[in-house]
């Protein structure tokens, strides 16, 4: 028998996208429906497991009289938390030291004793191992996609992502009125670790020269002849946008043949030095990189631009904030209907729920073959091959 639901939590885990108190409210209106409680945890499983530093016990009762005072907030009303892994909590143990316990069963045993019958998390797709694991121990729980980068695997559109897109779209835009207005080139690194989507779209609605993305190894003197190739053509200016994650042909080839000296180095960063400061840090490796060497080539100014986590700043758009919505009130329809270890997506027109299996350990990257980068070929945006 499906378990009856009285009393369900909402937490956030990873890093903060604009917007989210939207998916509050749409969880908070969908369960009073129903006639459902609503609480929300605090920084993630943090406020269940570590009550006691948070003055009002680490649990926030949402009701939807206090939705007015949030619904139109930027900032997230229950906070977030990156690290927030029950099964890897690292305290300090009675002798001074650091280590990392399991705290899964506390984290059940707290969720039994404040009566919670379900958990809806909003996470990216490194945490939803995290849920899985949980789900198998019990939890009923039911995940929203999270991500400013869209890399999330069986979703067409993670929440945040349409937020992230306008905030860079709009940056970019005034980096290409500016490198026009001092004619240089700018080069503007934006994040994407391992998938280009926000590079990519963002690159395309501003008519970017060039946009350099993880899924296609770029070369630069390709890039650097489209850049002289327009010159000739009186434009003296030009932008390029790089993700965090996009490798260079030479990267790609020696990525895959990794000589001795190279794995050294990558077990004990700062063996050979040539990493430098972006051994933990690589935010703003690549653009300084692109834009050394593109000014090499071109014999013109370069200037680097690193927007690092700038992209998860801003308002949230329209369409986050119906995403928002929709996704918390079909996370609720997802309990209602029995369903646990779930992902709540959107794959238009429809949300469907699909088991976390689907997207754990994977990423969504752009196909080599997708029509926006046909479009963007067909724009003349270089992506350096």
């Amino acid at each position: 028998m499906t378990k009856q639901i009285k009393r369900i939590a909402i937490n956030f885990g990873g890093g903060y996208v604009p917007g989210l108190n939207s998916v509050i409210v749409g969880t908070v209106l969908a369960a009073s429906e129903l006639g459902w409680e609503v609480v929300g945890i605090i920084d993630g499983f943090d406020g269940l497991l570590f009550p006691e530093r948070y003055p009002d016990g680490g649990l926030i009762k949402l009701t939807p009289q206090i939705l007015e005072n949030i619904s139109g907030s930027a900032s997230s009303v229950l906070g977030t938390s990156v690290r927030s892994d029950p099964f890897n909590v690292r305290i300090i143990n009675s002798d001074g030291f650091a280590e990392e316990v399991d705290m899964s069963d506390d984290l059940l045993r707290r969720i039994s004793e404040e009566k919670i019958d379900a958990v809806i998390s909003v996470v990216g797709s490194r945490a939803l191992s995290i849920l899985w694991k949980l789900s198998r121990k019990g939890l009923m729980t039911v995940c929203i996609p999270k991500s400013v980068e869209n890399d999330v695997e069986a979703t067409m559109l993670s929440f945040g992502f349409n937020s992230a897109l306008s905030f860079v779209a709009d940056i970019l835009e005034r980096a290409r009125i500016a490198a026009k207005s001092t004619r240089k080139i700018g080069v503007v690194e934006v994040m994407g670790e391992n998938a280009g989507w926000l590079a990519l779209q963002a690159g395309m609605a501003v008519c970017a020269d060039a946009v350099l993305i993880p899924e296609i190894p770029f070369d630069l003197q390709k890039v650097a002849a489209r850049l002289k190739e327009k010159s000739k053509t009186g434009k003296i200016s030009g932008l390029i946008v790089v993700a965090e994650g996009a490798k260079s042909i030479e990267d790609n080839i020696a990525s895959s043949k990794i000589p001795d000296q190279e794995m050294k180095s990558a077990l004990s960063p700062g063996a050979t030095g040539r990493e430098g400061s972006h051994v933990i840090q690589r935010s703003g490796k690549i653009a300084n990189e692109v834009a050394r060497e593109i000014q090499r080539l071109t014999d013109q100014d370069t200037s680097a631009l690193v927007l690092g986590q700038l992209a998860r700043g801003g308002e949230p758009t329209v369409v986050d904030r119906q995403l928002g919505l929709g996704y918390g009130a079909g996370a609720v329809r997802a309990l209602n209907n029995g369903h646990t270890g779930v992902m709540v997506v959107f794959q238009p027109p429809d949300l469907k729920f699909v088991p976390m299996a689907e997207a754990i350990n994977k990423v969504r990257i752009v196909p080599v073959d997708s029509e926006f980068v046909k479009i963007a070929r067909n724009l003349g945006i270089s992506l350096g091959d």
